[in-house]
């Protein structure tokens, strides 16, 4: 299922114009991450998508109909949102929350039956937080909240999923289990749409971006050219610097800001990197059911691949490839950024020198 606007345009009763020219399309398996500054219009741009608010020209799209000929329970048997948890009301237990994830397939004034129950169980048992049952939302943590919201969207089976700023005001580890939720079911064929405050999630999760600037200027595209030091200034008014660091399992792109700095300038898709380098991708997997993904991934590449190597090895429980390319720097980081996104997929890619090309030229 794909959700898409066209020509999107909102203003507020007799205010400025918050958003202008907004296209997007994200489909299944994508991670598509929001990003702007306080008062960009990211909120704002997911109510107009969902229909909480009128596009005052322009509309949102399912499957190429326009969600406003959609009955509103057809539309939520599709979509599921959640809000910020802070704006959650919460005399419920947490399992009663879960439950109204399912009204759109009991009812509104209906009692959910056993299988609507039992399903509920089941989506808090794979979240974890199958033990928050009983508990009032009130008496838990702010990330525990987050996981019973996630959970109550997942409970209404949707094919889409739209969070705002889903891992906000949250300690380290939950923003973790947060995002690897996103991760896992963007990689299951859900598609995840999410607001963040955190470049940094951008680059490291959604293989998609689409980042506001204050003055209504967008930006859609691949996260690795939406997400770069340019734009990054252009957009918050923040120099930063994009910088990768190793880790035993696979190299991961972080965003430092440095210093506040002038915004403004249009907002362009870079590529960046060397016109052409060679480099040797390697790719350690856990997980037999990502082998399709791989190799689909790498399909895409095929035309610079100049050598491939896979072997199962059995006792460690992983396969492993390695793949040698001659192509643009831009194009090897865009396939080491999607090979990333996979869970139990852990890459590397090592570049040869500049010098070593010039000597294989003599």
């Amino acid at each position: 299922m794909i959700l898409s606007v066209e020509n999107g345009r909102f203003a507020y009763s007799g205010g400025r114009t918050v958003l202008k020219d907004i296209c997007f399309e994200a489909g299944s398996g994508d991670l598509v991450a929001i990003l702007g500054p306080n008062g960009a219009g990211k909120t704002t741009l997911l109510r107009c998508i969902m229909g909480f608010l009128r596009w005052e020209s322009g509309r949102s799209l399912l499957d190429g109909r326009d969600i406003r000929s959609l009955h509103t329970r057809e539309l939520w048997r599709h979509i599921a949102y959640v809000p910020q948890a802070r704006s959650v009301v919460a005399a419920y237990t947490a399992l009663e929350m879960v439950l109204l994830g399912r009204s759109s397939r009991f009812g509104l004034f209906a009692q959910p039956g056993q299988a609507d129950i039992s399903k509920a169980r089941a989506v808090m048992k794979e979240l974890g937080i199958e033990k928050l049952a009983d508990k009032k939302c009130a008496e838990v943590s702010g990330g525990e909240l987050q996981m019973i919201l996630i959970a109550k969207a997942l409970a209404a089976e949707p094919e889409i999923l739209i969070l705002d700023e889903p891992e906000s005001n949250l300690d380290f580890k939950n923003q973790l289990l947060i995002m690897d939720t996103l991760s896992r079911l963007t990689a299951e064929g859900m598609t995840v749409v999410f607001n963040t405050h955190y470049p940094s999630h951008a680059l490291q999760r959604a293989g998609k971006a689409f980042l506001l600037s204050a003055g209504g200027e967008s930006l859609f595209g691949s996260t690795h050219q939406v997400v770069t030091e340019e734009n990054i200034q252009r957009a918050f008014g923040v120099k930063a610097v994009i910088g990768e660091i190793e880790t035993p399992g696979s190299i991961v792109r972080d965003v430092l800001p440095l210093q506040v700095a002038e915004a403004g300038g249009s907002m362009t898709a870079g590529s960046g990197g060397r016109p052409r380098c060679l480099a040797i991708v390697s790719i350690i997997s856990a997980r037999n059911d990502m082998a399709a993904k791989v190799n689909a991934l790498l399909h895409r590449y095929n035309r610079y691949i100049i050598g491939r190597m896979g072997m199962p090895y059995p006792d460690g429980g992983v396969y492993m490839i390695t793949v040698t390319f001659d192509a643009p720097e831009a194009e090897i980081r865009a396939l080491s950024a999607a090979l990333n996104l996979l869970p139990g997929v852990d890459v590397k890619a090592t570049y040869a020198t500049d010098a070593f090309r010039k000597e294989e030229k003599q």
